[in-house]
């Protein structure tokens, strides 16, 4: 079905309705539909997952009446760590990907958030980190988040063309800032804005079957062979 605007009617909401940068998908992956939400929602809670990994409670997706108990005491909902062991944030995004995208978020994040200079660096030395670009927030906490992501995010679009790289590299953006949300959320706790026992660390399940084989061979060949990653598994 089309509706009055032109638009087929796929059966749940799109991201290219309202304020939106739905044409930067092919590059910005599902920060298009966190944007959609930022720019075009006003809840009290706001949050992201995506098709390949839902948050999950007592062996089930996450539904509202098991997180009802927390609202109000918790402010922000984020997926438990993941650990890599062998890497650091910042070397296995080297390894993986292209450690240039770091190099230069790091530029424009001293320049424009300097106060987030040893959050940064802190977080690109740990071992672990809250990935995948999910979360559940207060608005004003998402606000502030957005605020500070896609300003950065949208000055890297300016220095690096992701048409230069292939259809899965080109999709760096949304891979940077997996990594930047925890210097976001570091930044956050060390002036106080938020307090750790505000925050709860949710599991996740996969949503599609995983080749552990592939996906862990992969990931050696990235480390020790120079083999850059250039698909999903």
């Amino acid at each position: 079905q089309v509706g009055a605007d032109g638009k087929e009617s796929i059966g749940y909401q799109r991201d290219d309705d309202g304020e939106n940068i739905s044409e930067l998908n092919a590059y910005f992956s599902e920060l298009t539909g966190l944007y959609w939400g930022w720019k075009n929602l006003s809840d009290d809670y706001i949050g992201l997952v995506h098709y390949r990994r839902h948050f999950a409670m007592d062996g089930k997706t996450l539904e509202y009446n098991q997180l009802n108990q927390y609202l109000g005491k918790i402010k922000l909902f984020i997926p438990k760590k993941r650990w890599y062991v062998i890497e650091t944030l910042k070397s296995h995004y080297g390894h993986t990907h292209y450690l240039e995208h770091i190099e230069i978020t790091r530029r424009i994040v001293l320049k424009k958030y300097p106060e987030y200079k040893r959050a940064f660096d802190k977080t690109m030395n740990r071992r672990w980190g809250y990935m995948f670009n999910m979360m559940i927030m207060q608005q004003q906490y998402l606000d502030d988040y957005c605020n500070w992501l896609f300003d950065i995010l949208f000055e890297l679009e300016k220095r690096i063309n992701p048409q230069e790289l292939s259809s899965f590299q080109g999709r760096f953006y949304g891979r940077v800032s997996e990594i930047i949300f925890n210097v976001w959320l570091d930044g956050q706790i060390k002036n106080g804005k938020i307090k750790e026992s505000e925050i709860k660390e949710l599991p996740y399940q996969h949503m599609e079957k995983i080749n552990w084989w592939k996906k862990g061979t992969a990931f050696l060949k990235a480390k020790f062979a120079g083999k850059r990653y250039e698909g999903s598994f």
